[in-house]
């Protein structure tokens, strides 16, 4: 019976890993519906300032807010953000090989990368590729605020306005539904925008009318677009985080289901095996009396 026995305590095992996984599903699924309506809320605002920044910037300008300017790159910013925790599937995994291409391509041309850092897993991840890590902020729950991040994206602002660095890049995952999150990589500094020619630029020369005056309200309005960016990207990938949990943790749940079943039947068959050798004794025993 020591193999019947061994058989029971690996399903008594898998049993009580089930009820982890089985609890880590149902807290991310709570968890999921309330960063959703978060980050439901957050998103208007970040579209809407990215198209009142994309329409500034295609205007005939009278005054240059660095934001705008476009550089060579010799060196570039990345603001990385990721989970604190694990056990969420491939979601890191996937973002930063989607990032990976980008830093051969950075390495073949000799520029330079310096990173500021959201999240646990993004911090691993710069200290075992090498990054340099110019600031990072962890453990930000799952209702982050737009103060937590202030300090990271003052660092990566005044590097650019420095010139320490000639573009800022952003990496996060984007929800898309339940069962796809998408790994993003956007420039977010300098600001992209359509370069017009021929009759069209004719068109375009025009500029809006600006109270009080282009320097301070400029100065604003590309501070509030930076951060309303980096807050989205957060609550994206909290919103990417508890999702892919919740299906990791289903799939765990559903594979543990199995490998008990599994072990059930070999439990039975070593048990049916044991009482066919038990009974197979007794009546050698008896013929032998």
């Amino acid at each position: 019976m020591s193999k019947a026995k061994e058989i029971r305590d690996k399903i008594k095992s898998i049993q009580n890993t089930k009820k982890i996984t089985k609890a880590m599903e149902m807290v991310a699924a709570s968890k999921m519906k309330k960063v959703q309506d978060s980050m439901g809320r957050s998103r208007p605002y970040s579209e809407k300032i990215k198209d009142v920044i994309k329409n500034v910037g295609e205007g005939v300008l009278e005054y240059k807010h660095p934001f705008v300017t476009a550089r060579d790159e010799k060196n570039v910013g990345v603001i990385m953000v990721s989970t604190d925790k694990g056990l969420c599937g491939g979601l890191n995994v996937n973002l930063f090989k989607h990032f990976m291409k980008n830093i051969l391509e950075f390495k073949t041309k000799n520029v330079g990368i310096k990173a500021v850092i959201i999240g646990k897993k993004a911090e691993l991840f710069a200290k075992r590729v090498g990054l340099t890590v110019v600031g990072s902020v962890t453990n930000l729950g799952d209702n982050p605020q737009v103060s937590d991040l202030l300090g990271i994206i003052k660092i990566m602002s005044d590097l650019y306005l420095n010139k320490e660095v000639d573009s800022v890049y952003l990496l996060y995952n984007r929800f898309k539904n339940t069962m796809s999150q998408i790994p993003i990589y956007e420039k977010i500094i300098p600001i992209q925008t359509k370069v017009f020619s021929g009759a069209e630029s004719k068109k375009r020369l025009w500029d809006y009318l600006y109270e009080p005056e282009p320097e301070k309200l400029f100065e604003l309005l590309m501070k509030r677009y930076i951060e309303s960016l980096v807050y989205q990207s957060v609550v994206e990938n909290i919103a990417c985080e508890q999702a892919a949990r919740m299906v990791a943790m289903k799939s765990a749940t559903d594979n543990a289901g199995e490998l008990i079943n599994a072990f059930k039947l070999m439990y039975n068959k070593a048990r049916q095996a044991s009482i066919t050798q038990e009974l197979s004794e007794i009546v050698a025993g008896a013929e032998a009396v």
